[in-house]
């Protein structure tokens, strides 16, 4: 991973599930849950979608916006939402550019097979936009409990 703790986040232009522009820079003066994942309505990002949710008060209470990002379409994102009533923003990164910045979209081997796939990751985002932690062996299911300690 290229990126680093004490570095500036990169800021990125993309589409929340609505359809409408979002930048991290939106979210200049707060703290952010940037966290990537590889796939809507799949077993482990369901279980960390709803981790999130679940303890998604903690999270703002602790002045936290949270943001996840995949591949994934917008309509994708938006049943996603839905299906599992996520309070939180999902980014639709189908061009890649965004992993590609935060250094997510690796080369990843299953059953002997190789193919490229976002590495499931969470940048943890301090005020001022700087990197204050990045967890990269993410527990889907007390993901929360990583951010909040």
């Amino acid at each position: 991973m290229s990126l680093k703790v004490g570095q500036k986040a990169p800021d990125f232009e993309s589409y929340d599930q609505d359809g409408n522009p979002i930048k991290l820079s939106d979210f200049k003066g707060k703290k952010v849950v940037l966290y990537f994942y590889p796939k809507d309505n799949t077993p482990g990002c369901t279980a960390q979608a709803c981790d999130l949710r679940d303890n998604y008060e903690g999270l703002q209470k602790a002045g936290y916006e949270v943001l996840g990002i995949s591949s994934d379409s917008v309509k994708s994102h938006r049943k996603f939402i839905d299906k599992h009533e996520l309070p939180f923003t999902l980014i639709a990164d189908e061009d890649r550019s965004v992993h590609e910045k935060y250094g997510t979209w690796v080369e990843k081997q299953m059953y002997g097979r190789t193919y490229m796939g976002t590495a499931r990751t969470t940048f943890i985002i301090d005020e001022n936009g700087v990197i204050e932690e990045i967890i990269d062996k993410v527990k889907t299911k007390e993901h929360s409990k990583q951010i909040i300690k």
